[in-house]
């Protein structure tokens, strides 16, 4: 029997083992309480700015490109900036929340993001926006894969999926609220002065850094692997202390579920490809790419090609609104079913109706030559709506598949096959639509990439229902 120092003194290390696992079983026992409700809407801002940042730059794109007198093909360099420096921060991040821990990753990316954020609303010239975008997103590309490997980890497994999807959704609420914001100040204000308000409504992240640093636990699963175990015990006493949402009191059903034993080596970055998690890692970067590789290239380029349709600046952020308003509407459903349907019916799902959307935007506009931006409108929202099913999905679905000591460090390399993507999509997407035909030729390559993620995701797809995080890893 080994012995281990530190945070556990001289005990032997199956005995550090059992009290780690004892620890979290208790921690399986915690229904949701308002403790959750406090870590969901601290981490949630990451998420909700995420979003609402994303669309803003779509939203606001038109009024940008006018202010400084730059060409359509600066939009999609401008968008893959800030996807750029995503991939840089969320490698970076990536390594600070494992040696670290959960908290100061969250911290440090949320001053980042939002205070380069204000300083972008200050940007002189096209050039200099650039700039500050690609380092923005640094901050930006590691806020919300770890805060969502953070939320996962207070969660238990029974309802892991509707709370986790449900606290998701506000990336959804953030494109929301970005479409009708952009669209209330393009209506209020000249363009030149419009965009700047917008982005200066994303710096309130560097505010809320300031709250999680007083408020904010550390996660408890993070603890337990790094071997502070009277820091785990401590929060997840309070967490059991916490009041419970609803008026049902603890019953038999709420009994400890068993956990392994936890503690278990330190971190190994090149871990996610060892022959254990290899058809894991690309199974999940397949459908990170995918998935953003559509999303992000037709919200990015929907409102422009709005625009260019003939429906004025603010009507085109409000149609964007509408399409957030069904996604909304899908993503509350997969979260009220998502434990007992699971999470591989939702991702093909989502899928499928993707693939419904693109492949009628190549019929009708490719091939039957149909144009004005009604069917546009249509099939690009059908599009997204199905593609928002898997956004929020993967995040919380990558955050599953792997140990305590790789959970964040893994969540935050997928996102960057979402930086990749974003980064791809544009640039891509706009020399494509300077050409004629464009719009058609857009839908036929969405319609490819999305066959193939489909096929990867039906083969190799885990399902993950109702099973605790330390079950999925072995």
């Amino acid at each position: 029997m080994t012995t281990g120092k530190g945070a556990f003194g001289a005990r032997p290390g199956g005995i550090r083992a059992a009290e780690g696992a004892a620890l979290l079983s208790r921690m399986e026992r915690v229904p949701l309480t308002r403790f959750h409700l406090l870590i969901a809407l601290i981490l949630g801002f990451g998420m909700f700015f995420d979003s609402f940042d994303t669309l803003a730059i779509a939203v606001a794109m038109t009024a940008i490109l006018g202010t400084f007198g730059a060409g359509v093909e600066m939009a999609g360099f401008l968008i893959a900036a800030g996807y750029l420096g995503q991939i840089v921060g969320a490698i970076g991040f990536g390594f600070v929340s494992e040696r670290f821990g959960r908290k100061a990753a969250f911290i440090a990316s949320s001053v980042l993001f939002g205070l380069l954020s204000l300083v972008a609303a200050l940007a002189w010239s096209v050039e200099s926006l650039l700039v500050v975008r690609l380092i923005q997103g640094i901050g930006l590309g590691a806020e919300v894969p770890v805060a969502v490997a953070m939320f996962n980890e207070f969660v238990r497994a029974r309802a892991r999926g509707k709370i986790v999807l449900v606290y998701e959704s506000l990336f959804i609420w953030g494109s929301l609220v970005a479409s009708l914001t952009g669209g209330l100040l393009l209506a209020m204000f000249p363009p030149q002065y419009a965009w700047r308000y917008l982005f200066a409504i994303g710096a309130v992240p560097a505010l809320t850094a300031i709250w999680a640093f007083f408020r904010l636990p550390e996660s408890p699963r993070h603890l337990v692997h790094r071997g502070d175990l009277e820091a785990a015990r401590a929060i997840i006493g309070r967490m059991e202390a916490s009041r419970r949402i609803g008026t049902r009191m603890w019953t038999d059903e709420d009994a400890a579920v068993p956990v392994a034993a936890v503690v278990g080596p330190p971190t190994r970055f090149g871990e996610l490809f060892a022959r254990s998690y290899l058809r894991r890692t690309a199974m999940l970067w397949c459908t990170w790419f995918t998935t953003f590789f559509v999303l992000l290239g037709l919200a990015t380029f929907l409102p422009t090609l709005l625009v260019r349709a003939g429906v004025t600046p603010s009507d085109a952020s409000l149609l964007s609104a509408t399409v957030t308003v069904g996604d909304m509407v899908v993503v509350y459903l997969a979260a009220a079913t998502l434990d007992r349907l699971g999470r591989r019916f939702w991702f093909i799902a989502g899928y499928v109706l993707a693939l419904i959307g693109a492949a009628s935007g190549v019929i009708a506009i490719g091939l039957a030559g149909m144009s004005g931006w009604v069917v546009l409108f249509v099939a690009g929202a059908i599009l997204l709506i199905g593609v928002n099913i898997n956004a929020p999905l993967i995040l919380m679905y990558t955050a599953e598949l792997y140990p305590t000591r790789m959970r964040a460090w893994a969540t935050m390399v997928g996102s960057t096959l979402r930086g990749l993507a974003a980064v791809i999509a544009p640039i891509a997407l706009g020399q494509l639509l300077a050409r004629a035909g464009g719009i058609g030729w857009m839908f036929a390559l969405f319609a490819a990439v999305l066959a193939v993620g489909l096929a990867v995701f039906a083969r190799y797809g885990i399902e993950t229902k109702q099973r605790t995080l330390e079950e999925l890893a072995r």
